[in-house]
């Protein structure tokens, strides 16, 4: 052991000595300092969710409904959220029972009720309505602002919350609670999303694991002669891989703290941003204990293995090192062991994935791992056999291919990072594409035939008229069906639907031969038999509520007319099939019907700006405010778009850290060869020359790697597929991946070419 630490301590020593040592160093601190942020952002997303959860449980009622009589510690509530440009507002109509005298305690977040007439907002929603974006949704707040909703009653700082103080609240949708704090018991997701859960976090740590590995490699070649120096000087062969061992455990250390510091800076910032609808607050980023002290541990271990791994097959003398000899050939067999142990672990669970055990969660997660890892032991022999048998072409081609032939190792560790990203994006788009068709309900609605549905239900059904004037007022609206619908009941007690509206919302929803104001119909479906409707001049009770189906007050009757003709029914533009009776307004007053449900079809404008918003402004004006929907021909479970937005949240951080992660490998690669760039600028060599074998040099490696992940990819999200039991599909998804690695090679070799060209000196030749 204290030779061990000895050794260390001198390989410590020749990376801080100043020269090439501290560039090594600082590259190698770089490189690791990245990973470490990423893995610690990593393991604060547990603690920053539940946070999240935790203050989205305190502020929700309990709610008994009627069985909380109402007393001086009760309130009553109404949600009334709203939407604006895609983003959630989130909102509650408040009413203590007791008025200024409640004894009640508010949500988290207010020291008091608000007022009858006045609103408190969350910080984000406050800066919104006092912008120009936030003119629309000013308008739909007619609230005087008595305040701002606290840290502790929001979810994440760039939320939009607010809470509303009103004087009357209508009896038949108002909730009443005595209690707001609410202990919600998790709900098992299903097997396709536990897997998708697995599947992401390993293909977004892979890259950074494959990454910190390479990083700590950094500097070989020179490396490599101060060890032979070292040999000459009288090291034996295990005292210098220990040196080097050392030198590479002083950048990881230097890495760790300068991620642990970067990830202390960089929280403070993340309660400004919003991604993907995602925002906490810095101090809900905290690693979880067990994760930190993993990391603290494994990467300064992993450091000195890889470093001693990197060693293993090289021979140092002391006139040299073996590597700039031939270097014997990659052997295959062993490369596709990691493969094939992964597949071995998957197959079992082809159609039989279940998420309740967590054991099967890991051993899907190991094989996943171990299938990933493939591809970065089986790209090295890939890219040493492809380059080796290139041959001619120009001369920069010549340049970077006789350059990736002498280090193809440091060329495939250089771009294995976006390989195991790539195979992992393909795997989860594919499962993405299963996942979405068994998480989609079809919803029935024709977006061709209607854009927006608005819908409310009122005490009286008289107003549908003022209601589709004031929305086909709105800026964008071209087009508007009205109806009024309600429940009749017949003499003998059988239940009939009535349907209210002019001719041409009532095309919209039969076949109907003729029609002019006044006309009646029997509408029936393909699971109304024509024999259930109610027969000619038979009278009909029009006072009943369709909630509750009991008779409201007085009798309303209304008969069936002699002479009424059986139509055929078809749903309307938001998939619903009305049948029983079809009037117009002449024919059955819309304001006799009880507990009426009024509904609103729009065609828009496409082009037409915030026509959504418009109509959500019209919309919020009614007592009580109607529902606005987009009509949409699917609709997929908000699990599965939580799980993508996790997936979207990670992947950008992700790319960010492969973009990075290839520049700094490139620079170091580069800083390498500056002597022989030197070399080649003095014997006459272009710079546009040189520039393009930069080019070639990462496009090679890229487009083999691209290759590999394809194919690596497209069978692990097949066999994904098939554990889940989804139908297979998705084949093309390595098309945008190959577009993102053309992106990537342009970028890098962009960013390189500023160092390319100060390196392109001939005083570079000079040396000490």
């Amino acid at each position: 052991m204290s030779s061990w630490a000895r050794e260390l301590a001198v390989g410590a020593r020749f990376a801080l000595s100043g020269g090439p040592g501290w560039t090594r160093t600082l590259l190698t601190a770089a490189g690791v300092g990245l990973g470490v942020v990423v893995l610690l952002l990593a393991a604060s997303v547990p603690h920053a969710v539940a946070e999240r959860n935790a203050r989205d449980d305190a502020r929700s009622p309990v709610s008994l409904g009627e069985e909380v009589p109402p007393g001086p510690d009760t309130v009553q509530y109404i949600f009334a959220g709203t939407e604006y440009r895609g983003d959630s507002v989130g909102g509650m109509l408040l009413r203590p029972d007791a008025g200024a005298d409640t004894t009640a305690e508010p949500p988290p977040g207010l020291d008091a009720f608000p007022a009858p007439g006045e609103m408190a907002v969350s910080p984000a929603l406050g800066e919104l309505l006092d912008s120009p974006e936030g003119e629309l949704l000013a308008e739909r707040f007619d609230h005087r602002r008595a305040g701002t909703i606290g840290a502790e009653g929001l979810k994440g700082p760039n939320e939009l919350l607010y809470y509303a103080g009103t004087e009357a609240l209508p009896e038949e949708r108002a909730l009443r609670t005595d209690t707001f704090g609410v202990d919600a018991a998790g709900t098992e997701l299903p097997a396709v999303l536990v897997l998708l859960i697995v599947v992401i976090c390993v293909v977004l740590l892979m890259p950074v694991a494959v990454f910190m590995a390479t990083a700590v490699r950094f500097g070989g070649e020179r490396r490599d002669q101060r060890l032979a120096a070292l040999r000459l000087l009288g090291a034996d062969t295990d005292m210098t891989r220990r040196i080097a061992a050392g030198e590479a455990l002083v950048g990881a250390l230097f890495g760790l703290v300068a991620g642990v510091g970067a990830f202390l800076a960089l929280r403070q910032f993340l309660g400004s941003i919003t991604v993907w609808e995602f925002s906490t607050y810095p101090g809900d980023i905290v690693p979880s204990p067990l994760l930190l002290a993993l990391i603290l541990v494994a990467v300064p271990v992993s450091a000195v293995a890889a470093s001693l791994f990197a060693l293993r097959g090289i021979a140092i003398e002391p006139l040299g090192v073996v590597r700039e000899s031939s270097v014997p050939r990659r052997r295959l067999m062993w490369r596709l062991a990691p493969g094939v142990l992964g597949l071995l672990l998957l197959l079992p669970f082809v159609g039989s994935f279940d998420s309740g055990s967590s054991a099967e969660q890991g051993r899907v997660a190991t094989g996943i791992v171990l299938l990933l890892a493939g591809t970065t032991v089986l790209l090295p022999w890939l890219v040493e056999r492809i380059v080796g048998r290139l041959r001619g072409g120009p001369v920069s081609w010549q340049l970077a291919t006789r350059r990736l032939q002498l280090s193809s190792g440091t060329a495939a560790r250089t771009v294995s990072g976006i390989t195991v990203a790539v195979a992992g994006a393909i795997a989860l788009h594919m499962l993405f594409f299963g996942a979405r068709a068994d998480q989609t309900v079809v919803t029935g609605d024709d977006p061709d035939r209607a854009q927006i549905e608005v819908s409310r239900t009122s005490a009286d059904g008289g107003d549908m008229s003022a209601l589709v004037g004031r929305l086909e007022s709105a800026p964008g609206v071209t087009d508007s069906f009205g109806s009024v619908a309600g429940d009749a009941i017949t003499e003998a007690g059988d239940f009939t639907p009535v349907l209210v509206a002019d001719c041409g919302t009532l095309r919209e929803s039969a076949v109907l031969p003729s029609c002019a104001n006044g006309d009646v119909f029997l509408a029936n479906g393909s699971d109304v038999p024509e024999s259930s409707l109610p027969a000619p001049g038979e009278r009909l009770n029009l006072a009943v509520s369709w909630e509750t189906g009991e008779v409201a007050g007085e009798p309303r009757w209304w008969t069936v007319p002699e002479t009424v003709p059986v139509v055929e029914s078809r749903p309307d533009a938001s998939g619903q099939e009305h049948v029983g009776i079809l009037a117009t307004p002449a024919a059955i007053d819309p304001g006799l019907l009880a507990d009426p449900w009024t509904e609103v079809l729009l065609r828009v404008d496409p082009h037409e700006a915030d026509v959504i918003e418009h109509v959500r402004n019209v919309a919020w004006e009614m007592s009580p405010p109607a529902q606005v929907w987009e009509l949409e021909s699917e609709r997929v479970s908000d699990e599965l778009l939580d799980v993508q937005q996790a997936l979207l949240v990670g992947a950008t951080g992700i790319m960010l850290l492969i973009g990075a992660s290839m520049i700094v490998s490139m620079f170091e690669q580069l800083r390498e060869r500056r002597r022989l760039l030197s070399a080649l600028v003095a014997f006459g060599t272009r710079r546009g020359t040189l520039a393009a074998s930069v080019l070639w040099q990462t496009a090679v490696p890229v487009v083999l790697g691209l290759a590999v992940a394809a194919a690596v990819g497209t069978g692990l999200g097949a066999l994904l597929m098939s554990m889940a039991d989804l139908r297979l599909g998705g084949w093309l998804a390595f098309l945008p991946m190959a577009g993102a690695g053309a992106a990537t090679i342009a970028l890098v070799t962009l960013v390189s070419l500023p160092l390319l060209w100060r390196l392109m000196r001939p005083d570079g030749l000079r040396t000490e």
